[in-house]
């Protein structure tokens, strides 16, 4: 079922979905009060102004919109600003995603993939959302439809907006340096990230995640957790918002020596590969 917009409502938590861009959140909202960037959806224009969207079959950055896997060469198109050498967020953020089922407070959403320039290889997403009073809780899972295994990344980009004392603790070990393109080059350590989003200049993966990433402003206190093992935080100092992104690998991994020792997953044929986050909200 093609649907325009959706939205869920549970206490006082609304959500709204736009399922034709991307299956993308245009809105979360507790009260009058936006927990995510938020749009009304009608008002939503792209995925990329959304307040998060998924990211599949891979996050961040594949470098040079090329790689080679199991013995063969294979590209992806261009799909972000002009001049950009890479390929970013994989394709399910720029596609239509169809309505499988919705209630209330949850509703799940689909994606068929049929290879095209942008990723060589067959799949299926299914993007469940549930909303209860106090969080919101985001199920994906990837299946390979493909007669052959596929590299697989899977994550979110929620976008949050900055206000006063917009704060980050977030416990972990590593951080990856990149070069003037994105790509990463070196690991180093990180002892963790605690202070003010104001004085961050991170555009970063993180590994060594632990326990809930806790966001706080003037207005809310959040704790963020994810199934998936890696962290990407982007807090640009001209931007009205910062990101907070659960990913399953490092930007990039399918370039590395060894890429499943970099979260990559090979997906085999037939085989699922799933990932969740929650946002728990409250005021302060």
């Amino acid at each position: 079922m093609t649907t325009h917009s959706l939205e869920l409502r549970s206490g006082a938590l609304r959500l709204a979905l736009r399922p034709d861009l991307g299956g993308s959140i245009a809105g979360l909202w507790l009260g009058d009060v936006p927990v995510l960037r938020s749009t009304e959806p009608d008002a939503l224009e792209t995925a990329r102004l959304s307040g998060s969207f998924p990211l599949a079959p891979y996050s961040n950055r594949l470098g040079y919109r090329r790689f080679r896997w199991q013995g063969h060469d294979h590209t992806t198109a261009p799909n972000y600003d002009e001049g950009n050498p890479h390929s970013v967020h994989g394709v399910a953020w720029q596609r239509p995603w169809t309505v499988q089922s919705a209630g209330e407070s949850d509703a799940t959403l689909a994606y068929t993939h049929v290879p095209d320039a942008h990723w060589p290889f067959a799949f299926t997403l299914l993007q469940r959302f549930v909303l209860t009073p106090g969080a919101l809780e985001v199920h994906l899972v990837f299946t390979n439809t493909d007669a052959q295994p596929q590299p697989v990344g899977l994550g979110w980009h929620p976008y949050f907006p900055k206000r006063p004392h917009s704060r980050l603790h977030i416990e972990l070990t590593d951080r990856w340096d990149s070069d003037a393109t994105g790509l990463p080059t070196r690991k180093a350590p990180q002892a963790g990230i605690d202070g003010d989003v104001a004085h961050m200049a991170f555009d970063h993966c993180f590994e060594g995640w632990r326990g809930p990433a806790r966001i706080r402003d003037d207005k809310l206190s959040m704790r963020l957790t994810s199934s998936l093992p890696y962290l990407v935080v982007y807090t640009p100092d001209t931007k009205p918002y910062y990101c907070v992104e659960p990913v399953s690998h490092v930007s990039n991994a399918v370039h590395m020596a060894d890429p499943l020792a970099h979260g990559l997953r090979n997906v085999a044929a037939g085989a699922a590969f799933d990932g969740w986050m929650k946002l728990e909200i409250d005021h302060v």
